[in-house]
């Protein structure tokens, strides 16, 4: 049976969850009702995996909220055909959320600084079957240059103002998802839009969040 079947129920009431708190893309939902939150916790938080709210994996980092995944997901507007770079991988669920929303054909590139954190995530990634995630080890606001550019970019955790590589990277008409502030009492998540024809930044906030801060990284716009 493949384990990302959701055979407990708990999925399913999540989406619920997700539904009444306004969460409407019919392929961001799907996506939940496919991955199990709690492949990505570590083992003694397993009894709180589906609580809504974030939880602790370790070295400072939290795996997040299921509703801000949802609404960070939704707010790429992904389409199936992006170049997506995740910046802090984290516990490897928001990847998964994303994989789901995209072809095996496509490569999702995620950075994560914290090595014990990227190598886990990547570790139960390839168990669960994501084989189209590609992982680094080091400072994500650098963005992957490489790569670059890319049409969406949705960044884990907060710096105190938005990095330039990662809007540098931004392709035209791609979309940049980021919670940005000095701290975590003072966060907006905000929308990066490149217009197409002009090239243009463009930021929407939509709304204030909590996130653990960014490391690493150079100063940038706010």
């Amino acid at each position: 049976m493949d384990p990302r079947t959701g055979a407990n129920g708990a999925e399913g009431l999540l989406v619920r969850r997700l539904i009444e708190q306004g969460i409407r893309d019919p392929r961001v939902l799907a996506a939940f009702a496919r991955v199990p939150r709690r492949f990505f916790v570590p083992e003694e938080a397993q009894g709180e995996s589906e609580a809504d709210r974030p939880l602790d994996i370790g070295h400072g980092q939290t795996i997040s909220q299921p509703f801000i995944v949802a609404a960070m997901t939704e707010a790429l507007q992904l389409q199936g055909r992006e170049r997506v770079l995740e910046v802090g991988t984290g516990s490897g669920y928001q990847t998964a959320i994303l994989a789901e929303l995209l072809p095996l054909s496509t490569t999702i590139r995620t950075a994560e600084i914290v090595p014990e954190l990227a190598w886990r995530a990547q570790r139960v990634l390839r168990e669960l079957g994501y084989d189209n995630v590609e992982f680094r080890i080091g400072d994500g606001a650098l963005g992957w240059p490489e790569a670059a550019p890319y049409e969406a970019i949705l960044v884990a955790a907060a710096p105190a103002v938005v990095p330039p590589a990662l809007l540098e990277q931004l392709a035209p008409g791609g979309r940049l998802v980021i919670p940005v502030g000095p701290s975590s009492d003072n966060q907006e998540l905000q929308l990066w839009r490149r217009d197409p024809e002009t090239g243009a930044l463009n930021r929407r906030v939509l709304m204030h969040v909590r996130f653990v801060p960014l490391t690493g990284g150079p100063t940038g716009l706010h």
